[in-house]
């Protein structure tokens, strides 16, 4: 990954850490969705490997990806993809499980290694392999309980992201718990959807973040206050 995508993935992770999944996108019509998540402000996106053609739609968006948006490719299950991914320039490799020789090739290949886990042994695993970002997959599904438990056992550095059954009807819930960030996936695209379904739902997505976002901040600044 050259500085420029570094910059951009970390300036992403600190200023808005939510991750476009285009599951089942095709090559003919990436261009336009992706031109539409990046007018609403997506940072990172996802074309995961068992869409259609994915590696092709992957190098058409990369030839034309701004300097400060990040893609990358979900549902890496073979290592082969990661030098695949590093000569295409799209340094964000996502899993949806914990497999130790597709986080070690990612790393060496100087990628960005998001990991999906589930239990403890798989996210501290993962974390010791070299994981930048932790995928805590399938979040709905687990529960923000299930979250928090896991995260008293984590590096506190160690940023989780949300993903599987996320949309703006439970982000601020995740948000209060202490979640880095999201993962979108039905939430923001469905095969067959337009750009301009895309760019509303993108547009949505985003302000809820920003909108919880601030009400969190300035909740702790009042609670700091009240302390002093």
């Amino acid at each position: 990954m050259n500085e420029t995508r570094r910059a951009a993935l970390d300036a992403a992770l600190e200023h808005l850490p939510l991750v476009a999944i285009l599951r089942g996108v095709r090559p003919q019509e990436i261009d336009e969705i992706f031109d539409a998540l990046v007018e609403v402000g997506f940072k990172m996106i996802e074309v995961p490997l068992n869409s259609p053609s994915a590696f092709e739609s992957i190098e058409r968006i990369a030839k034309r990806c701004p300097e400060d948006v990040v893609i990358g490719a979900g549902t890496v299950l073979d290592p082969a993809a990661c030098a695949r991914l590093a000569e295409l320039d799209a340094p964000i490799v996502i899993t949806p499980n914990t497999d130790e020789t597709v986080i070690r090739e990612a790393v060496a290949q100087g990628l960005a290694p998001m990991i999906g886990c589930m239990t403890p042994s798989e996210a501290l695993a993962a974390v010791a392999a070299g994981a930048t970002t932790l995928k805590l997959f399938p979040a709905a599904r687990l529960g923000i309980g299930y979250f928090k438990d896991l995260k008293a056992v984590l590096p506190p550095e160690m940023p989780v992201f949300a993903v599987g059954g996320i949309d703006k009807s439970n982000m601020s819930e995740w948000m209060s718990a202490g979640i880095d960030g999201f993962g979108f996936g039905g939430s923001v695209y469905r095969p067959g959807w337009s750009a301009t379904q895309v760019e509303q739902q993108g547009r949505e997505l985003i302000a809820e973040w920003r909108r919880v976002r601030e009400t969190l901040i300035q909740a702790e600044y009042f609670e700091r206050e009240a302390d002093a």
